[in-house]
């Protein structure tokens, strides 16, 4: 089982401080467009998804973000534009861009990864479309984890990484605490952990890295991915 596609949250994630940058000024991470070519070299689509409601103010163009976008080589971008107040059905942590993304592209979502800094939009959004949930530390990712953890606390990531580039192409830190026994055999192991591990064996390939993660589908066991 493949990996399809990787979806990259753009300010905290891809670069910037977590708040509005407009485009002409946004400075991507060190290495995180090589760790974007590196996916896509493997087969895997990139894309981006991002809540911009500053668009609504004025202050911006979804223009200016798709060719933002296009600059960095992904496959393409989704871009939520509307305020808060509109309450869309695109603007995370409602899954609409991800879904949106899954009809135009022939994409199944539990073989796709959403990588973000936000647990409250990016992880909720992943979690609702069953996509593998990577949270990064950069931007609002500390905050996430912390202060605010509250409004996102029924859900956990399945993975937790430094930043984009340095622990996403190389090793994944696991959330909590690891098994004090061997983890379940492929026989027992329920579908949905068999297909993170090919996920994770996958990412392995592309990277050439050791990947730990939590099972969120054995509640309260965590387990650390065998052979790598």
């Amino acid at each position: 089982m493949n990996l399809q596609a990787v979806f990259l949250d753009r300010d905290g994630t891809i670069g910037g401080t977590g708040q509005f940058i407009h485009p002409r000024d946004f400075v991507p991470y060190e290495g995180a467009l090589a760790a974007v070519q590196r996916l896509r070299a493997a087969g895997v689509k990139v894309f981006a998804f991002t809540n911009q409601w500053q668009i609504s103010l004025g202050n911006a163009t979804e223009a200016d973000f798709q060719a933002e976008f296009a600059g960095y080589g992904l496959n393409g971008a989704y871009v939520c534009p509307h305020h808060p107040d509109d309450r869309c059905e695109c603007r995370k942590p409602r899954p609409g861009m991800l879904q949106r993304a899954a009809a135009e592209h022939g994409l199944d979502l539990s073989r796709c990864a959403v990588v973000g800094d936000v647990g409250g939009t990016d992880m909720l959004a992943a979690h609702a479309v069953g996509a593998v949930k990577v949270l990064v530390r950069t931007g609002w990712g500390e905050g996430s984890l912390g202060e605010h953890r509250a409004g996102w606390g029924h859900v956990e990531p399945d993975y937790v990484a430094a930043d984009l580039v340095r622990r996403w192409v190389g090793y994944l830190a696991p959330v909590g605490r690891r098994w004090a026994r061997s983890p379940p055999t492929q026989r027992h192991a329920p579908e949905g952990l068999l297909r993170r591990r090919e996920i994770a064996h996958q990412l392995k390939s592309v990277f050439s890295s050791r990947i730990s993660r939590r099972c969120t589908d054995c509640p309260g066991l965590p387990v650390r991915v065998p052979g790598l």
